[in-house]
């Protein structure tokens, strides 16, 4: 939200010393102190409502779905609803009345804790206060919040009871507003002294806070004595003593500081605020941050819930990437050609259109913007008066989605049917309903096999419409505090701000190093991903030209243009010296040429899922090597999967950074285009059928120099039952470059150990059927160092 419409309240008894300096640094007009602000949380105490709560779990049908809704006649829980009620109303009235409350003063309040058959997500529903003659009384409640929260309907599910609730409480004081009070003026100090402002010294009049009276105004520099706090009134501020004897000040703007006002709906009209900039971009993040929090507390799998695997970001009418959280970076650049594709594609003549309600869903890579079929991109229009003003958009990773072997992550598939459920464009909501058969016929019916985690991936794709949601609310609360055309401004002066910065970047880069980059870097299989950037020193445009790129492979680490993408965005704002939103605006100046049927543009029919997770790690480092900036980092994700046919887990293991010019690379962390988490081990545990057996450093295997390339690590796992466990991994035989005299970093490595103790390197990409009492150990590779080391 923006501060500056707000006022500062503080307490304590140091607040009020530095309550206007602070409202003037942060641009607020208004600092509220209240009379006993020095003890205020025990006043508040003081005033609290006194609770008393009981809860008991429950497993029950609230009401019955029909074709036509809810069958009124049946009230299956009303004989145990009600007695279970009341028992805990009387228990939650002999707590207070213990306490001394006398039983006429308890407010009782009864609460369902609902959700939908087949479904995760419980909501809390109170009980109306008016339910004479209603039937069902807490479905309407519950159905009205479930569309708030989520943004659908279940149609054909029943309404079960997951929990009864009774909140007794005392309801405490409430305080009125104060009446305005006439002006009394200034009052006169009771003393003078000496204080340093910003200014330097300042004659100062002291006051004590006693002898103030309603209607009187202090004017700063000013110190105001109180037993228990202290207030110091800034240059330019004005107390005015309220009804209740609190303080209302007033901190007048410096000279320098403005209001942004509208220009009406012409963007043009709007001139660009740099406060107002800051603002807004930090707003915008805001909202896809709360997005992923939405998505995080919804989702059931452990791979989103979890390790966060998901991203969420904002888009112009147009599709353009806005803001986004900083979530997982090689999805970013890919979801603004997932969002443009849906528009173009339900826009195209003979198709139904874009209409309020829908939600969109896909993870083609080649044919839809995706990035390899795990990440399923949810998309969602945001309308207003009938037109679309903005998308918004999450993409969570599946942690199973069919295809030939557990966790969907394959590591020897060579068409893109073998790596799961194929969905080009698909109306996952229509007309505000979850379309549940039809996404469950899309993932179950699979010439590979279905998925294995039917359950979750439903409850995953709820949650990323919820996600969705949160974000369409506070994007719509934006518009009605700024008003449309102010927001749709900012937007774009985002998008430019970021523009502006790659260009000065490659505009200082050129100048000294000259307009042409060019570095080169191969596969584990001698594929070469070649890069020459050629940069126009006058505008800061640059074209980035992979001529020179290997031919499609046969094997998945095939990446599509829109992985591309999302690595050079990524690097290019990585670089950029300033705090920046990654945005579209980063692209803006780069032109791309990548020849067709390459490892990075290949065929719509060919393996795709490594190129995701792998290609994009390793065209990362191809960028910042044509720029100096680095010396590589692992170059890998580390892509583990196990499972058989009732679940799949996935997860991506961390290794070393590489260093750079006056710095170490990290050890033991997630790097690049990946920025998950681990899964914790006392969840991998107790969900899966796995003992973790090692995980730490791998010592000494970042590349050595005047600054170390960070180390990789060592993960061991055991099944506890017979498993199909793959691991889909690079940089097995070529070593993470260093840079400017630094040596590479070691290559990581695949073990099989056997229950005899034999251990079998497994190589970088293989699926292995592993027995209780054998483990599979993952050394994942260094970084590189950066320059010689100093003897």
């Amino acid at each position: 939200f923006d501060i500056t419409k707000h006022a500062l309240a503080c307490f304590g008894g140091a607040g009020p010393q530095h309550a206007c300096a602070m409202a003037r640094a942060l641009g607020i007009s208004k600092v509220y102190i209240h009379r006993y602000g020095g003890i205020l949380s025990a006043y508040g105490l003081s005033m609290a409502d006194a609770v008393a709560e009981e809860q008991e779990p429950a497993k029950e049908v609230y009401a019955v779905s029909t074709s036509s809704g809810f069958d009124e006649k049946q009230d299956l829980s009303a004989t145990t609803r009600e007695a279970r009620l009341g028992y805990l109303s009387e228990k939650a009235h002999a707590s207070l009345m213990k306490q001394g409350y006398p039983k006429d003063s308890i407010v009782v309040e009864k609460y369902l804790n609902m959700r939908y058959d087949g479904t995760d997500n419980a909501i809390m529903i109170r009980e109306n206060d008016n339910n004479d003659g209603v039937s069902l009384p807490f479905a309407r409640t519950f159905v009205e919040q479930y569309y708030r929260e989520f943004g659908f309907e279940l149609e054909g599910r029943d309404i079960l009871i997951d929990d009864f609730r009774v909140r007794a409480f005392v309801p405490g004081q409430t305080p009125t507003p104060p009446a305005d009070v006439p002006s009394l003026g200034a009052p006169t100090p009771n003393g003078w002294t000496k204080a340093y402002f910003e200014n330097g010294w300042e004659n100062v009049a002291t006051y004590n806070f006693d002898d103030l009276k309603p209607g009187h105004e202090v004017k700063g520099p000013a110190i105001i004595f109180q037993s228990i706090s202290t207030m110091v009134l800034e240059i330019g501020c004005t107390a005015l003593v309220t009804g209740d004897g609190d303080l209302d000040i007033t901190v007048e703007k410096k000279n320098n500081e403005e209001t942004l006002e509208s220009g009406g709906e012409d963007i043009a009209e709007i001139k660009e605020d740099p406060v107002q900039l800051s603002i807004f971009a930090h707003r915008f993040m805001g909202i896809a941050e709360q997005m992923g929090r939405t998505l995080a507390r919804t989702a059931i799998s452990v791979n989103i819930k979890e390790r966060l695997d998901f991203s969420c970001a904002l888009f112009t009418n147009d599709g353009g990437l806005v803001a986004n959280a900083p979530h997982i970076p090689v999805h970013l650049g890919a979801m603004q050609s997932a969002v443009r594709f849906q528009v173009e594609y339900w826009n195209a003549d003979g198709r139904e259109g874009i209409k309020e309600g829908d939600v969109f869903v896909s993870n083609h890579p080649q044919l839809a913007g995706g990035s390899h079929l795990p990440d399923i991109t949810v998309i969602t229009p945001v309308f207003h008066n009938g037109k679309i003003l903005f998308f918004v958009a999450s993409r969570g990773h599946h942690s199973d989605i069919g295809g030939i072997s557990p966790g969907s992550m394959p590591p020897n598939s060579v068409r893109i049917e073998e790596e799961g459920a194929r969905i080009v464009a698909f109306k996952l909501v229509r007309d505000g309903k979850f379309q549940e058969d039809g996404i469950t016929d899309i993932l179950v019916n699979q010439e590979y096999g279905g998925t294995r985690n039917l359950k979750d991936n439903l409850s995953d794709l709820r949650a990323q419409v919820a996600a969705n949601n949160s974000g369409i609310r506070l994007l719509t609360q934006l518009v009605q505090e700024n008003g449309l055309s102010t927001v749709e401004a900012y937007m774009y002066f985002i998008q430019s701000n970021a523009e502006a910065a790659v260009r000065n970047m490659l505009k200082e880069f050129a100048a000294e190093h000259g307009t042409r980059a060019h570095a080169v870097d191969h596969m584990d299989d001698g594929t070469p991903i070649e890069l020459t950037i050629d940069i126009d020193p006058a505008t800061g445009s640059a074209c980035f030209d992979f001529e020179g790129t290997g031919p499609q492979v046969l094997g998945n680490t095939n990446a599509p243009p829109a992985v591309t993408y999302s690595a050079v965005i990524y690097s290019l704002r990585s670089m950029v010296g300033q705090d920046i939103p990654l945005n579209q605006g980063c692209l803006t100046p780069i032109e791309f040429k990548i020849p067709p049927y390459s490892l990075l543009n290949p065929s719509d029919d060919v393996g795709v899922v490594g190129g995701n997770v792998l290609t994009s790690q390793r065209v990362v480092d191809v960028v910042l090597k044509a720029f100096k900036a680095c010396a590589a980092s692992q170059g890998c994700m580390n892509n583990l999967t196990f499972g058989d046919e009732k679940f799949g887990y996935y997860e991506t293991i961390a290794g070393g950074a590489g260093a750079g010019p006056t710095w170490n690379g990290r050890s033991g962390v997630h790097t690049h285009c990946t920025n998950t988490r681990i899964t914790d081990p006392e969840i991998l545990e107790r969900r899966y059928p796995v003992l973790l057996r090692q995980f730490g450093l791998r010592k000494e295997s970042g590349g050595d120099g005047k600054y170390k390339g960070g180390d990789g690590v060592v993960r061991e796992i055991e099944p506890l039952r017979p498993l199909v466990m793959s691991i889909l991994s690079e940089r097995r035989t070529l070593q993470p470059y260093g840079l400017e005299g630094g040596e590479p970093g070691k290559t990581g490595k695949n073990l099989l150990i056997r229950k005899n103790g034999i251990a079998l390197n497994i190589g970088a990409k293989r699926s292995c059927a592993i027995s209780r009492g054998e483990r599979l150990v993952i050394e994942s590779p260094g970084g590189g160092g950066y320059g010689a080391r100093e003897d």
